[in-house]
């Protein structure tokens, strides 16, 4: 009889299956199959919070092939995620399937390659209750939350809102933000430079000579002030002050870092990233020429730092031989995790760093390359020794006050060749050193002051969300993208463009909760909840403990809201849709379903029509008079037109539907793709957003959110770059490393 190996997707499952021999058999139980029911609480709150569980529906079949198979074999192995939402996987497997103790073995691997799956085959172990009981925990705390304050929303704001206990945590996160931008008073500020005549030098104002502190100026008089006591005065260099600054690479990422990063470069989304990291951990197809199907990153739910000493040796081995040894810190680095972190499994790194990003392109799509190359640049920059600036600090004297500039050059570029993060430091206003030497006097050329005004803090993304739930502790890897995907579903916050805003709802809803459940929704207990969870899982506490302080202070803080609920009244108006109603002429509102969102008449009941929003937005798009442009058909000959569609305008032919040719809206650079050399265009992507490619993607992979120039790379001849939102230029040849802030490629500002 073979052994079963049972695992949660199938394409983990066939990933492991070519690593095992005809003795086993691998299957995919595609997630949970038992979980509390949909149709009531399913948690005995009086008998210890015992959670009455059912098999998922819809998954009868595949229970009963399981139990076959799982009958059938000598021994069960349960390969879930190395994670507590594994383990539980696992446990309620064991359970719905009847495996006896005997014949149940539970094994995890960080990494999907051979040698992990064949090491964690011969070491079998036990399931680890205390895991499992620390997801019961969750689950029960979340449906507990679910099912007694849901009501009290219907009663109290509006029918069909579901709650949430981290989800509103997050809400009212972003509800803060917008409160703050709303009550910002900006304050006037005001910067004054000085140029210099034969000096390529620009000195910024800093502050008084005697105490040599910052000083800010505050308004227009105090700047003049300032230029009426140094326009006629002599500029001295009284300091400058020479070193060399060391620059340490980033860590490998965690879960939180990888959203962040992959979300500032790239513009993912949080949920759009774990499933990319998802697919790269659980096995790519790479061809006879690579070996198979590999996996190619470790497990991606993670909030550890730490490297395995037997992936920095092999790390270390491979800088040597490919960047040479000068590229190597004195000794192995170890990063070190955030307190509160599990620390259950290695940082985020290649399982094989031999496979280089270029080396496997054409086996991997466009998202799963972009994410692999950066995990791959991410892990192996971190690894490597210091950058090395050359800095220079210049202080010049006028009157009574200081000026000051600054600039420096890399020395050595080392991890900054292959790896480079926007830390926000200031490095200097130029990549150039200022030439000056001490006691020198420069002549001036012209003062120049700019009126400033404070700016509210920014509204959050998704990757400033992640990193601040992530600081305050709020959630765990596993949870972050789908506390956002929560808030957003349930109406609480909307997207505009990459930013994060609270509906009228969730701004309702986040007032009602913080006056009537401020435990709740108060970050320090939400943090404490999960070191609660995690002591769980250590062994430290019960779950019958956690829960039972929760609940007595949450059932009671319940009943005083639901006596108050009956004095409330409040209204949330629906949103208006441009939709006209042809039954009643009335302007159609958003209405929440089962099925999602729909159009409905604001007169229901006297008007009942419904329409999905999809056709209207299908309907509107042919509305639109559309624009002439002069292009003829590639298929048909007929005229091309201007159209909007979901992701802005395109060109499409006059005679749809019977001809279906479409051509996305593209601006050419007059600048060659430095892969294939075709033209480089600009082009509009989702949310009105632009970025560059060449003109022949899909086959050439060339693509980038920075601004290509005219200039050539003054080192390498090779394509330059101009970083979005930054005074920098570099080289596309990351082999290269040119970098610059030399005016003369700014010349054009566009």
């Amino acid at each position: 009889m073979p052994n079963l190996v049972i695992v949660e997707s199938p394409s983990k499952a066939n990933t492991i299956k070519n690593y095992l021999g005809s003795g086993y058999k691998v299957v995919a139980c595609e997630g949970h199959v038992r979980d509390l029911p949909k149709s009531s609480l399913g948690v005995d709150i009086e008998n210890g919070f015992k959670p009455h569980y059912i098999n998922i529906r819809g998954k009868s079949e595949l229970i009963a092939s399981l139990k076959k198979d799982a009958k059938a074999a000598s021994k069960v192995f349960l390969a879930t995620d190395p994670d507590r939402e594994g383990e539980a996987i696992s446990w309620h497997l064991a359970n719905a399937l009847n495996i006896p103790i005997e014949r149940t073995r539970r094994i995890s691997f960080n990494e999907i390659t051979k040698s992990a799956v064949k090491a964690a085959i011969k070491s079998p172990k036990k399931i680890d209750i205390n895991l499992v009981n620390s997801q019961q925990a969750r689950r029960i705390l979340d449906r507990i939350v679910g099912y007694k304050l849901s009501p009290y929303l219907w009663k109290t704001v509006k029918s069909g809102l579901s709650a949430g206990r981290v989800q509103s945590v997050a809400t009212k996160i972003i509800v803060e933000r917008e409160n703050e931008i709303r009550n910002f008073i900006p304050k006037e500020y005001w910067l004054l430079d000085a140029t210099f005549k034969d000096k390529a030098v620009k000195a910024k104002f800093f502050g008084l000579a005697s105490d040599m502190l910052k000083k800010d100026l505050l308004n227009e008089k105090e700047t003049n002030d300032v230029i009426n006591a140094v326009k006629n005065s002599e500029f001295k260099v009284i300091s400058v002050k020479r070193a060399i600054r060391q620059k340490i690479p980033a860590p490998p990422f965690n879960t939180a870092s990888l959203q962040q990063e992959a979300a500032k470069k790239f513009g993912f989304q949080a949920q759009y990233t774990m499933r990319i990291a998802q697919e790269l951990y659980e096995g790519v197809n790479l061809g006879s020429e690579h070996g198979g199907v590999h996996g190619l990153i470790t497990y991606m739910r993670t909030d550890s730092l730490r490297v395995s000493d037997d992936a920095a040796e092999i790390t270390k081995n491979f800088i040597s031989e490919k960047y040479g040894n000068d590229s190597l810190p004195p000794q192995i680095r170890v990063y070190k995790t955030r307190e509160n972190s599990q620390d259950a499994h290695e940082a985020i790194r290649p399982s094989d760093i031999t496979l280089e990003p270029e080396m496997i392109q054409k086996q991997l799509s466009s998202g799963q390359y972009k994410l692999y190359k950066l995990i791959w640049s991410r892990f192996v920059a971190s690894q490597m020794a210091n950058a090395e600036l050359d800095t220079v600090v210049a202080d010049i004297k006028s009157d009574k006050y200081i000026f000051r500039t600054s600039g420096y050059v890399i020395k050595k570029y080392s991890y900054m060749a292959l790896y480079e993060t926007d830390d926000g430091e200031d490095d200097g206003d130029d990549s150039r050193l200022p030439d000056l030497k001490e006691g020198e006097i420069l002549k001036l050329n012209e003062l120049l002051p700019t009126q400033k005004f404070t700016e509210p803090p920014p509204r959050y993304t998704e990757a400033t969300l992640i990193k601040f739930l992530e600081e305050k502790g709020i959630g765990r890897p596993s949870t972050y993208a789908p506390i956002i995907t929560t808030i957003i579903s349930r109406g609480y916050v909307k997207r505009d463009k990459h930013s994060l805003l609270p509906t009228e709802l969730g701004e309702i809803t986040t007032t009602l909760m913080n006056e009537n459940f401020p435990h709740i929704v108060d970050y320090a207990f939400t943090a404490e909840m999960e070191d609660s969870l995690d002591g769980i899982s250590d062994g430290k506490s019960t779950m019958e403990s956690v829960l039972g302080r929760f609940y007595n202070e949450f059932s009671k803080s319940l009943e005083i809201a639901e006596n108050k609920a009956k004095s409330l009244s409040i209204t949330v108006p629906d949103e208006e849709t441009d939709i006209i109603c042809e039954k009643c002429g009335s302007r159609m509102v958003i209405k929440n379903g089962r099925y999602g969102k729909f159009a409905a008449c604001p007169n229901y009941p006297a008007c009942k029509n419904t329409k999905p929003l999809d056709a209207h937005k299908t309907e509107k798009t042919e509305k639109i008079s559309p624009e002439i442009t002069g292009l003829k058909c590639d298929i048909c000959g007929g005229n091309l037109i201007i159209r909007n569609g979901r992701y802005g305008s395109f060109y499409a032919c006059e005679n749809f539907p019977k001809c279906k040719f479409t051509k996305q809206i593209t601006k050419d650079t007059e600048i060659s793709c430095p892969i294939c050399k075709g033209k480089i265009v600009l082009k509009k992507g989702k949310n009105n957003s632009v970025f560059y490619s060449c003109e022949n993607y899909g086959k050439c992979t060339f693509s980038t959110w920075d601004q290509p120039i005219k200039d050539k790379c003054p080192e390498c001849g090779g394509l330059l770059l101009r970083k979005k939102g930054k005074k920098t230029v570099y080289c596309y040849n990351t082999k290269c490393g040119f970098k610059s802030s030399d005016d003369k490629y700014f010349k054009d500002d566009e």
